[in-house]
C-alpha cells in the first residue's frame, strides 16, 4: 500500500514532509506488536494515528478499544481496566470485564496515560509484562492478549523527574515514539485540511460547497493554532454555519480565532455605535499618536528603500486632509513599508489584522 492509499484509508490530510515521514514509520511499527507511544499536544490527531496504526496491523479484525486515563475518576480507573468481581466494593453487583478483557486479542489505545495514577501504573506495568492480571476482588489470574498503544500531551520525562509517572512503565511503552507536530509547524497542510472540513461539513449538512478566499487562508495559514486540527475543524464548521453567501473570507474567520496580545493590539469596545464609526474614531486617534513614528519610518525608509515608486506620507505642519484620506494614505504607506505584511502593516498602524482587512477592502487597495 501507498502511503497516499494508506492517508485515504485512515483519513490523514496532509503532504508535509513532517506527515508523510510520520506514516511512513506508521506503516512499519503497525505490522508488529510492539507498544507505541504517541506525542503530541491536544488536537493533533494522536486517536487517528492509534487508529490507523490498529487498521494496519494483523489485529485489524478484532476490536480496538479507547480509553480516556484522564476522563476516569481515579477510584474507578482500575475497575474500568482490569474489571471487578461481584461484591468487590460497594456498588459491584455484578462480575464485571475491563477494557482488557474486552480488547483481547485486538488493541488497547490509553489516551492521556501521564493522567494515570502512580498505584493504577504499576498493574499496569505487570500486565504489559506478564499478560495477565486479577480482576478487582477475584482470585484467579486472567490472560489476555492485548497490543498497546498510548498517548499523552505532556513530557513523560518531565513526569518522570517529577516523580508523577513511574520510569520503569515510561521506558516500557516508549518502545516506538511518535511525535506528532503541532499545526503550526505543518503550514503546508493548513489549507487541504481546511478544504477537506469545507467539504466534510458541505456534504454533511446537504449545502453548496463553500469556497476560501485567498485573505482567508492567508489568516489561516499565519495563525498560531493552540488547538491545531481539532480547533481549525471547529472554526471552519462555525464560519460555514454563520455563512449566508458560500464565501469565507477573513471577516469571517477573523472573530472565531483567539489572538495572542501581542498579535492583536486595541481592539474596539462597544459604545453604542456603529463598528464602521468605532473603527473611524479607533484609526483617527491611533494616526494622532504615531505621527511621530512615521516621520521617523519616513527617514529610515528613505534610507533603505529602494523602491522608486515608495512614497513615504509627507506629513507638513500646515497641512490639512480629510480624515478617510488621511487613513486611506496611512494604510498604503504602511502595506508599502512593511512589502504587503498585513499582520506588520497592522501594528505599524496600531489598529486590529481584522480591520485592516476591512479598510482595505473598503477603500480598494
Amino acid at each position: 500500500m501507498s502511503i497516499e492509499e494508506f492517508q485515504k484509508k485512515f483519513g490523514i490530510i496532509g503532504k508535509s514532509k513532517e506527515i508523510r515521514d510520520l506514516i511512513d514509520i506508521t506503516m512499519q511499527v503497525a505490522q508488529s506488536d510492539i507498544t507505541v507511544l504517541i506525542t503530541g499536544e491536544s488536537g493533533v490527531g494522536k486517536e487517528v494515528f492509534a487508529r490507523a496504526i490498529h487498521g494496519f496491523s494483523k489485529r485489524a479484525n478484532k476490536v480496538l478499544v479507547s480509553v480516556n486515563c484522564g476522563a476516569i475518576p481515579e477510584g474507578i480507573l482500575e475497575s474500568e481496566l482490569f474489571g471487578h468481581k461481584k461484591g468487590a466494593f460497594t456498588g459491584a453487583i455484578e462480575d464485571r470485564k475491563g477494557y482488557f478483557e474486552i480488547a483481547d486479542g485486538g488493541t488497547l489505545f490509553l489516551d492521556e496515560i501521564a493522567e494515570m495514577p502512580l498505584t493504577t501504573q504499576v498493574k499496569l506495568l505487570r500486565v504489559l509484562e506478564t499478560k495477565e492480571f486479577m480482576r478487582i476482588g477475584g482470585e484467579t489470574v486472567t490472560k489476555v492478549d492485548v497490543r498497546i498503544i498510548a498517548a499523552t500531551n505532556k513530557d513523560l520525562q518531565q513526569e518522570v523527574d517529577s516523580k508523577k509517572f513511574r520510569s520503569d512503565l515510561y521506558f516500557r511503552l516508549k518502545a516506538v515514539t511518535l511525535n506528532i507536530p503541532p499545526l503550526r509547524n505543518r503550514k503546508a497542510d493548513i489549507i487541504e485540511l481546511a478544504n477537506q472540513f469545507l467539504k466534510n461539513f458541505s456534504e454533511h449538512n446537504n449545502i453548496p460547497l463553500p469556497k476560501l478566499t485567498k485573505d482567508a487562508e492567508e489568516i489561516l495559514i499565519n495563525y498560531h493554532w493552540p488547538g491545531n486540527i481539532r480547533e481549525l475543524k471547529n472554526v471552519i464548521e462555525t464560519a460555514v454555519a454563520l455563512n449566508k453567501d458560500g464565501i469565507i473570507d477573513a471577516d469571517s474567520i477573523y472573530p472565531l480565532l483567539e489572538f495572542k496580545k501581542e498579535e492583536i493590539r486595541n481592539l474596539p469596545v462597544h459604545l453604542n455605535r456603529s463598528p464602521e464609526a468605532l473603527d473611524r474614531e479607533m484609526i483617527y486617534r491611533a494616526l494622532i499618536e504615531i505621527k511621530k513614528d512615521l516621520m521617523d519610518l519616513k527617514q529610515i525608509a528613505l534610507n533603505h528603500n529602494q523602491d522608486v515608486n515608495y512614497r513615504p506620507i509627507n506629513f507638513q505642519n500646515d497641512e490639512i486632509l480629510p480624515l478617510n484620506e488621511l487613513e486611506k494614505r496611512a494604510i498604503i504607506n504602511a502595506m508599502k513599508f512593511t512589502h504587503n505584511n498585513k499582520r506588520e502593516a497592522a501594528k505599524l498602524l496600531n489598529i486590529s489584522e481584522r480591520t485592516l482587512y476591512r479598510k482595505l477592502k473598503e477603500y480598494g487597495i
